[in-house]
C-alpha cells in the first residue's frame, strides 16, 4: 500500500458512499452495496469508515455461565483504525454493547458493522463510536449465539445481491446512504477517483448557485 492506511481512512471520512458504489460499478463490481436493513445506532452516529476486523458466529443454544471466551479474544485482537464486522446471521439477540465498543476503542478501533442487534444504544452515541447493525434488541447474546472465529472472510446480507463476501483488510465505508465494502486490493483506486467525482460534485453545486442551468451543467460537467 503505497499510501498510509490512516491517512486513506481519514480521505474516505469525506468521500460519500454514493461516489463508491458508481466507481465500483465502473469496475465492474456491482454488487458490493450492503443491505438497507444496515442502519446506524444511533441515528446520528455518524459516518463509518475503516479497515474491516472480520468475526463470525451463529446462533447456538449453551450454558449461560463463563460468557463467550472466544468472543473475547476476537475483540482483544483488533486494531487501530479497523471497524469490526459482525456476522452469523443473528436472530433476535444483541452481538455488540457498550462495555464492547469501550474495548475495541481503547485498541484503536474506529466503529462496528453488526450482521445482528446492538444494544446500549444511547451510551454508544455517548462514547462517539459509530455503529451499524440490522436491528436494536436489549437481548443479549450469552447462551443464544457465539463467535466461533475471526479475521476470516465473512459474508453479510447485500443490497443487490444475497449476499456481499468481506474479507480481513477490506474497507467499509457507511453514512447516510448506506453500506458498502471495497475489496482490499482497490481501496487507493476507488478512493482516488471517488474524490474526483466528489471535487466535480462541488463545481457543480457552486456553478448552480451562481445561476447555471441544470441543462447547462450537464452539457459542461457530463453525468456525475
Amino acid at each position: 500500500m503505497s499510501t498510509d492506511p490512516d491517512t486513506i481512512r481519514q480521505r474516505f471520512l469525506v468521500v460519500d458512499s454514493s461516489n463508491v458504489a458508481d466507481i465500483l460499478d465502473e469496475l465492474g463490481l456491482p454488487d458490493q452495496g450492503l443491505s438497507e436493513d444496515f442502519a446506524p445506532f444511533p441515528v446520528d452516529a455518524g459516518k463509518l469508515a475503516g479497515w474491516a476486523f472480520t468475526i463470525q458466529g451463529q446462533m447456538a443454544p449453551s450454558a449461560r455461565s463463563g460468557g463467550d471466551r472466544a468472543k473475547m479474544e476476537a475483540c482483544a485482537a483488533v486494531g487501530p483504525g479497523s471497524v469490526s464486522v459482525w456476522s452469523g446471521g443473528g436472530v433476535g439477540v444483541c452481538f455488540f454493547g457498550e462495555l464492547i465498543a469501550l474495548g475495541m476503542k481503547e485498541r484503536g478501533s474506529v466503529g462496528a458493522l453488526v450482521d445482528g442487534g446492538v444494544r446500549d444504544v444511547r451510551w454508544l452515541g455517548h462514547h462517539a463510536y459509530p455503529v451499524y447493525a440490522r436491528y436494536r434488541t436489549p437481548v443479549q447474546s450469552i447462551g443464544r449465539w457465539k463467535v466461533t472465529g475471526y479475521e476470516v472472510p465473512v459474508t453479510v446480507p447485500g443490497a443487490t445481491s444475497r449476499t456481499v463476501t468481506i474479507a480481513p483488510g477490506d474497507f467499509v465505508l457507511a453514512d447516510e446512504d448506506g453500506a458498502i465494502a471495497i475489496p482490499a486490493a482497490l481501496v487507493e483506486e476507488v478512493l482516488e477517483r471517488s474524490e474526483a467525482i466528489g471535487s466535480t460534485e462541488q463545481k457543480i453545486r457552486d456553478e448552480l448557485s451562481q445561476g447555471l442551468t441544470l441543462t447547462e451543467a450537464l452539457a459542461k460537467f457530463g453525468h456525475v
